[in-house]
């Protein structure tokens, strides 16, 4: 098989720090299959790697490989895999946060860390679900373990994580409040929120009176004012990055309990994703396609706020 191209951080900084390399086609090793990358993901956890952010250190800094969201093609499966056969359409965001350079032609990854593209889901369209799918459920299901009748505020829900968990949290029978700006309301609506806030002429607290469960999308001071609406014994999940040691303390001097937390590879959270998909109960977004070519071009639009994007690899 011919030599591929991937992209990699040569050093931190702006997307002009991304170029092309040619490297050998990666080899499964047992457990692991290899994958034809039809369409990356691009994320913004990607952006932040590629100026120096966290997971850039725990990569071990540049240069590296960039991207984990994936969807493509099986190719070759490695002993012992029983999950795939080559032909099948996967899709995941395998290693996070470890370099798994979706951000290529060909890479390998742990079987257990894809799942198979649920049938009428485009391979373009699932490139862009499993990063912020998984760590709604995470959210949801696994932190929070939202339960039917709750008072579930999300923070940021017109964004990626936000849209999966409000689908996620109204699966489970919460009653789903969310903040987004004005052009994005609709939009929530159309996903059977059953409060949206437009945050650009209401502050959030003068609109909920108390909320069982925040999911904090937003950081910053919105992490801060979300304990003012958080009931007694409620929970707050700041998914931000930064130091939350301060906060924790104010949240159980208020009876809340305050997490952080970071997403990992889970074929269970994307198969009940892929799951509620092929039912109907959760809708996905068509992303914006981008050639792989402009992978650069891509990252100046990641870094204006551009929404869901994915790379084409193949055609």
């Amino acid at each position: 098989m011919d030599r591929v191209q991937q992209v990699i951080i040569g050093e931190y900084g702006g997307p002009e720090v991304l170029r092309f390399e040619t490297v050998d086609v990666p080899e499964p090793v047992p457990t692991e299959v290899q994958v034809r990358v039809d369409y990356a993901g691009i994320n913004p956890v990607d952006g932040k790697t590629r100026q120096g952010g966290k997971m850039g250190a725990v990569a071990g800094g540049p240069p590296l490989p960039l991207g984990w969201d994936v969807a493509g093609i099986v190719t070759a499966v490695g002993m012992g895999v029983t999950r795939f056969d080559v032909g099948d359409r996967v899709y995941g965001m395998p290693r996070f946060p470890y370099p798994a350079a979706a951000y290529s032609e060909y890479l390998t990854a742990p079987a257990r860390q894809l799942v198979e593209v649920p049938a009428g889901l485009s391979l373009s369209t699932a490139a862009a679900v499993p990063l912020p799918a998984t760590t709604a459920y995470q959210i949801v299901v696994d932190v929070a373990e939202v339960r039917a009748g709750q008072r579930v505020l999300v923070l940021g829900a017109s964004g990626a994580v936000g849209r999966f968990a409000v689908q996620l949290a109204k699966s489970r029978g919460a009653y789903v409040i969310g903040t987004a700006s004005t052009g994005k309301l609709a939009g929530l609506m159309d996903l059977g929120i059953d409060q949206a806030i437009d945050y650009t002429r209401q502050r959030f607290e003068d609109a909920v009176d108390s909320a069982d469960v925040v999911i904090d999308l937003v950081g910053g001071e919105y992490s801060e004012r979300a304990i003012g609406v958080t009931a007694p014994g409620g929970l707050v999940v700041s998914v931000p990055s930064g130091d939350k040691s301060e906060l924790v303390e104010r949240a159980a001097a208020a009876g809340i309990r305050l997490t952080g937390m970071i997403v990992e590879p889970d074929h269970v959270a994307l198969e009940a994703v892929s799951a509620g998909i092929t039912a109907g109960t959760i809708s996905v977004a068509e992303p914006e396609v981008l050639p792989f070519a402009e992978v650069v071009a891509a990252h100046r639009k990641l870094d204006a706020g551009a929404g869901r994007m994915v790379l084409r690899v193949r055609g």
